[in-house]
């Protein structure tokens, strides 16, 4: 078995890649890629009659092959089916870093989810609270209950916009600009914040649209999402350069955490810079701006 450390909860997650776990020679060289996230998908990607040949491929992709840095998540079957429960425990026995709950509603669907994680921990000597946990929302339910889906755990890190499942629960269809997503998306990004986990979008499906994607990515970054969910390993670079601070926001960043000190040490504690008032509120964001372009390799500083 190849050891991997403990998962961090809260760690950089720019892109999360699916792939088929059914599928070694996909699977095996997956972390190659530079993407922070492999999704090992047991649901859609799977046939119902070759779920069980897909578990016995992901058992051994985790056992046997060096992801590195690459965090791995498994995306078991619904709660809906007979196959999530033992997804949880191959998923665990395997040394997953964690599972992606689909078409979550609830917190008692977490909470669910939880039990028999920790179960399949205590069977396989795996250390307890090892095993994350992220939710996808893919319906209205699911989605108004974003917030409670978001604190339902300690385990989970973070929900995601699922799009497929959503477009149809509200009788739309993919619109350029993403309109019909706005609401669920605004909704999304605010419950996460509030329950401090992280927050992640959909696929974008149509890989001959570039535009499309490049403008979906830049949007999705204004708006405040952590990640996007990705199908295709062209779309990684992309997504991680717009994610990542610029230079003009960590040159700002710096020069405000630096002149908060100067002036702290003076006993001011509002003042201005280049003409704009500067107070701790400031200086939060500012640190995280840093911290964000230290984890993304962009920044070269000393702070």
């Amino acid at each position: 078995m190849i050891p991997r450390p403990r998962p961090e909860r809260f760690r950089l997650r720019r892109t999360m890649m699916f792939m088929n776990a059914q599928k070694p020679g996909l699977i095996k060289d997956a972390y190659i890629y530079g993407v922070d996230s492999i999704m090992l998908d047991l649901e859609d990607a799977v046939a119902e009659n070759q779920k069980d040949a897909a578990r016995f491929s992901l058992y051994h992709a985790l056992k046997t092959i060096d992801y590195g840095d690459t965090e791995v998540i498994v995306r078991i079957n619904g709660l809906d089916t007979p196959h999530w429960q033992e997804d949880i425990r191959v998923s665990v026995a395997g040394g997953a870093d964690g599972v992606r709950i689909p078409t979550c509603e609830s917190a008692e669907d977490v909470k669910k989810v939880e039990e028999h994680v920790l179960a399949a921990e205590k069977e396989f000597g795996v250390e307890e609270g090892r095993t994350l946990i992220m939710a996808a929302l893919e319906s209205p339910k699911g989605v108004l209950n974003a917030y409670e889906i978001a604190s339902a755990s300690d385990r989970l890190f973070g929900i995601a916009l699922s799009a497929g499942d959503f477009h149809r629960s509200m009788h739309t269809h993919y619109v350029p600009g993403g309109i019909e997503l706005n609401t669920a998306r605004n909704l999304i990004v605010m419950s996460a914040r509030a329950a401090g986990v992280q927050c992640f979008d959909t696929v974008f499906t149509n890989l001959d649209d570039e535009e499309g994607f490049e403008n979906e990515v830049r949007m999705i970054h204004d708006m405040g999402f952590d990640g996007k969910s990705l199908i295709n390993p062209r779309q990684i670079a992309f997504v991680h350069q717009t994610l990542a601070p610029t230079p003009k926001e960590i040159a700002t960043a710096e020069t405000y955490v630096r002149t908060y000190e100067e002036q702290s040490k003076l006993g001011v504690g509002v003042y201005t810079v280049n003409g704009k008032m500067v107070d701790i509120a400031f200086i939060k964001d500012a640190s995280r701006v840093i911290a964000l372009a230290k984890a993304c390799g962009v920044y070269h500083g000393d702070l």
